[in-house]
């Protein structure tokens, strides 16, 4: 693959800050109350493309959300520490990120929309969080390192960059490259076009459906989140829907990836790529050589769907 915009180890931010859990699991509720909001107000789109957050270049947005006759966007900014609330007809509200308990924040955020004329309801209970407090009740999650905070966006900066580098040789149906609040991660999601077994659901705080229309057709989806369970630290992942009992077994790239049964997914440390000669280069081999497994035990007629970029001027 064509590297247009190479980084450097030192580009990529350490994020094994001793903060960086706590404060990680506080913007995780700040950031589901945010996609919510979203949520109540936006059309439906296949796969939940209506609920994501997207990279901006201060941290992560809304995007434009419909209110009626005008509209609005949430933005979190990463590098002032602030929750900026925008409208079309002029209003604007902040809001800081600082360390206080979640119930805290959500009540401010209701006042500032009541303030600026939008009256939007939610279900205040986490999605995908099967311990999850409601928001209004929430006094647990409550920390907030700004260095943390600023590392952790700046690090998805670079996995943006290159996963939209690695999007870009598929023709087929792709997702834009999202931040999926629920399960607090940056995805894209590549389909084959044909229908897949029915998903069985079973996700926390979410109905069944919501799951079953997300994995209708077969996908083959990579990410990047802070790791649980299992997964100890910021991973890249990759895995295959439905998964065929010759994807697990594949060979892929780096050396360093490796299949977790305990999660049914490819995995590749952050800190392996983060500290590789060239991180880019690492991250893309492990995308595409998934991607490979993933398209070849589901039988994808790949002729069809990749494509070589145009050279660029």
């Amino acid at each position: 693959m064509s590297l247009p915009n190479r980084s450097h180890t030192a580009d990529w931010p350490d994020l094994s800050l001793k903060s960086g859990s706590d404060t990680a699991a506080t913007l995780h509720m700040l950031t589901q109350i945010v996609g919510k909001i979203r949520l109540a107000q936006t059309p439906w789109t296949n796969h939940s493309w209506h609920v994501p957050l997207y990279m901006t270049a201060r941290g992560l947005s809304s995007s434009l959300v419909p209110y009626d006759g005008k509209a609005f966007e949430v933005n979190f900014n990463l590098l002032d520490h602030l929750l900026v609330i925008q409208t079309t007809d002029g209003g604007q509200e902040s809001i800081a990120l600082e360390p206080r308990p979640v119930c805290d924040f959500y009540g401010d955020i209701v006042g500032v929309l009541e303030k600026l004329g939008l009256d939007i309801k939610i279900f205040t209970v986490p999605s995908e969080v099967s311990d999850g407090i409601p928001f209004e009740k929430d006094t647990k999650h409550c920390h907030y390192d700004r260095e943390f905070a600023t590392r952790f966006w700046r690090a998805l900066v670079q996995i943006d960059r290159v996963f939209k580098e690695f999007r870009a040789h598929f023709m087929g149906k792709c997702s834009p490259i999202h931040f999926f609040w629920g399960s607090f991660d940056l995805a894209v999601t590549r389909f084959s076009g044909k229908e897949a077994p029915v998903h069985p659901g079973h996700v926390a705080h979410c109905p069944d459906w919501v799951a079953q229309e997300a994995y209708s057709h077969e996908v083959s989806s990579a990410g990047f989140w802070l790791g649980g369970g299992p997964i100890k630290g910021p991973s890249f992942y990759s895995y295959a829907y439905p998964t065929r009992e010759e994807f697990p077994k594949a060979k892929v790239a780096p050396p360093e990836a490796y299949y977790s049964n305990e999660v049914g997914e490819f995995i590749l440390s952050y800190e392996d790529v983060r500290t590789a000669a060239s991180p880019d280069e690492m991250l893309l081999e492990f995308l595409q050589s998934t991607y490979e497994a993933a398209a070849d035990s589901l039988g994808w007629d790949r002729s069809s769907l990749e494509c070589k970029l145009v050279p660029s001027r």
